[in-house]
């Protein structure tokens, strides 16, 4: 393999020195926005800023990985007030955090609606959360077009 070529591999962060789990720890913390800038973030993780640019773009956690499933669903909905709040406080109720929503224009009184969620495994099934959304007043009809 050459210097160019970048190899990846999954660690139990248990053998990793403790440096990188402090990385993790600090790129944690700016991408929550608890630390609102790297220099805070590396001062809460106990770690020197030279040390966060060296490993920060080269270590990434990856648990969120095995808990978490991204989903496309696709509804027809009814041109109609309302029908897409009524879908959002559905999502909220079923614990899917909303990564993307795509509204078309309504034509022949519906409009077609694409909403990308991220699903923890425990919480809901795709069968179940395309029934549920089924049920909403104003749905017409919902896919579930990846992530089964």
């Amino acid at each position: 393999m050459s210097d160019n070529e970048r190899k990846l591999v999954i660690v139990s962060s248990e053998v990793l020195p403790e440096i990188i789990s402090k990385v993790l720890e600090a790129k944690r913390l700016r991408a929550s926005g608890i630390a609102s800038t790297s220099a805070e973030a590396c001062r809460v993780a106990g770690i020197s800023r030279s040390a966060y640019y060296k490993y920060k773009d080269s270590v990434f956690n990856y648990e969120e990985q095995f808990t978490n499933k991204i989903v496309s669903v696709y509804c027809l909905l009814r041109d109609e007030k309302g029908v897409l709040s009524s879908i959002i406080s559905k999502l909220y109720e079923l614990n899917a955090n909303i990564l993307t929503i795509n509204q078309n224009i309504p034509i022949d009184s519906v409009a077609t609606v694409t909403i990308s969620v991220r699903l923890e495994y425990e919480t809901v099934s795709t069968a179940a959360l395309r029934s549920e959304l089924s049920k909403t007043d104003g749905v017409v009809d919902v896919k579930i077009i990846s992530g089964e």
